[in-house]
């Protein structure tokens, strides 16, 4: 490996001295999100936070995809891309951990205000009350979802974009949108996860479509303890997708990617190649990163020791890509041992301190409250209460209100003067709770459809009776094609005839294929299309409604919750 392996993510080749820079910089955020992974499970063990699932073993393969993401591309990814948002400067450890905790704020958790699983990385596309950011002017990530793989059906929106974006040229003024289609967007998934349908569809639509999309799959050889000869054919993904390998006379398919999770120089050069090809050609490309390690297992719900044999053990410890690094870099004569072991020291006590700063800002919200109680339940004699509260472990904020709701049970229809007190702190208490938690439930930016005035219908007195179909239609003309960012997709031969109740009839010849086109049967993948397409309108089109069930993941993990959860970050029309 030499200077020119190791980029900044500008195409620039690094100097000596820069290039070592760069890659004891890498070593120590290895080492920051290495330790958030290890403090992590610490905290929920013991109980001050609820559940975790950690990136840890895929922190190499991470840092090598932030080198080539840049401003305007899109992620729509895997909780485990701690490493990847640190790198991208869109996560602090600080933050990592108020999420951990989850903590009710914007600013400490800027992904989800606490309102999601930890793992759920996400970036503000409008502002708060509904204009858009210019997104080619910040790196965006979609929201993580719980269901796995349900964010590949997002993805193949997000690429499908830029697609339309490079193809349109009435769409090329958009700038805050796009630079005329030259973003890629990112996913990332388990390898266990290639096994749902959702994985499937949306790589045959992709390849089929021909987007800028990059997956790469974290391949630790178990899907949670199942190994993986279990979950894929072949025991290899990117064995089982061969045939979707795109040829040189090829119109359609994918390029293929291999690399393991602990070469770094392989991984930094593998990268560059992938996503320097798919942003240029606008062919997916499918990075299969093996040999990835899970030191802690799968999550903070069980012990990987359990299921996996000594051997297996042993070579995930030789080949921890966070040690492969190091013995990299002393073999480089980049650094010393003593170097490294001082940065690993440097690192594990950043991330104590920032670990401690998030548990501080989120429980002294918490204790202020309890602090407030407690006199008020010792003058009204209620000190078994009050010793409930005072144990020295923190409370939850539910421990507190209960707390008082309790109390006034206990002291019944007393009028006293301690007694109003306490009602009137339950009342302002549990009114400040709600707002934390509950605000942006229902959110109505400026253009949603509820600020819309409505238009009642005028007749003229001669007017002829049509086909429902020919309103629609009529409509449609009238009242969205005027405008360059529409346009409409669906089964049902909608480009060709117009849709099995022609309502489209004759909009492709008059608009192109590149504004009302066709797809095939699968109806996952097209909700996720146009919730990839948040900055683009588009009428949807799927065969009958009871289809909808099969994008009952993006829709019901993601649109059904996008404003609440996202505390406003994104829109979608």
């Amino acid at each position: 490996m030499t200077e020119e392996d190791v980029k900044t993510g500008t195409d620039k080749a690094l100097s000596k001295e820069e290039f070592k820079q760069e890659v004891l910089k890498d070593f120590r955020l290895a080492n920051e999100s290495r330790q958030a992974s290890l403090i992590g499970r610490k905290e929920v063990l013991t109980g001050k936070a609820k559940f975790g699932i950690f990136g840890d073993g895929k922190e190499l393969a991470q840092i090598a995809m932030a080198k080539v993401f840049q401003n305007g591309d899109f992620r729509s990814g895997y909780y485990r891309d701690q490493t990847f948002m640190m790198a991208c400067g869109l996560l602090t450890v600080q933050e990592f951990f108020a999420q951990l905790y989850a903590h009710p704020s914007l600013e400490a958790d800027p992904s989800s205000a606490g309102r999601s699983m930890n793992g759920h990385f996400s970036t503000r596309s409008i502002n708060e009350y509904g204009s858009w950011r210019n997104l080619m002017e910040q790196k965006n990530s979609a929201s993580d979802l719980s269901p796995t793989a349900g964010q590949m059906p997002r993805l193949l929106g997000l690429a499908h974009a830029s697609k339309l974006y490079r193809e349109n040229k009435a769409l090329h003024g958009f700038t805050q949108f796009s630079n005329k289609g030259n973003e890629v967007a990112f996913g990332t998934i388990g390898d266990a996860s290639t096994s749902e349908g959702h994985f499937w569809e949306t790589m045959n639509a992709a390849a089929v479509t021909q987007v800028p999309l990059a997956i790469s799959i974290w391949d630790d050889g178990y899907g949670i303890s199942v190994p993986k000869e279990f979950q894929t054919v072949k025991a290899s993904i990117s064995e089982a997708l061969s045939g979707f390998e795109k040829g040189s006379t090829d119109k359609t398919g994918i390029r293929i990617f291999k690399t393991k999770g602990w070469d770094y120089p392989h991984l930094v050069k593998t990268y560059e190649e992938a996503i320097a090809f798919c942003r240029a050609e606008h062919v997916p490309v499918l990075i299969h990163v093996e040999e990835v390690t899970q030191p802690q297992g799968h999550s903070t719900s069980g012990s990987h020791e359990r299921y996996k044999s000594k051997e297996r053990l042993t070579w995930e410890d030789e080949f921890d890509c966070v040690k492969k690094l190091r013995e990299f870099i002393i073999s480089k004569g980049i650094a010393t041992a003593e170097d490294c072991d001082a940065i690993e020291t440097e690192a594990k006590k950043s991330v104590q301190e920032q670990k401690n700063a998030a548990w501080k800002n989120f429980i002294s919200e918490i204790e202020a409250e309890r602090d407030a109680l407690i006199p008020m339940l010792q003058t009204a004699g209620l000190e078994d209460l009050a010793k409930g509260l005072n144990t020295g472990f923190a409370p939850s904020r539910k421990e507190v209100i209960g707390t008082a709701r309790r109390a006034l049970l206990k002291l019944g229809r007393r009028e006293d003067a301690n007694t109003a007190k306490l009602a009137e702190w339950l009342k302002t208490s549990s009114r400040s709770t709600l707002s934390v938690t509950t605000r942006f439930w229902k959110v109505r930016p400026p253009n949603s459809a509820p600020k819309i005035a409505a238009v009642a219908p005028e007749y003229d007195s001669d007017a002829k009776l049509i086909d429902g179909r020919e309103v629609l239609l009529n409509n449609l003309i009238a009242s969205i094609f005027h405008r360059d960012d529409v346009v409409a997709f669906g089964v049902m031969n909608l480009g060709g005839i117009g849709g099995v109740n022609q309502g489209f009839e004759g909009l492709q010849k008059k608009h192109g294929d590149h504004r009302i086109f066709d797809v095939g049967i699968r109806e996952a993948s097209i909700m996720g299309q146009e919730s990839g397409w948040h900055f683009v309108a588009s009428p949807t089109r799927n065969s009958v409604l009871d289809y909808l069930l099969y994008g009952l993941q993006p829709l019901s993990d993601d649109l059904a919750s996008l404003q609440y959860e996202r505390k406003a970050a994104r829109n979608v029309h």
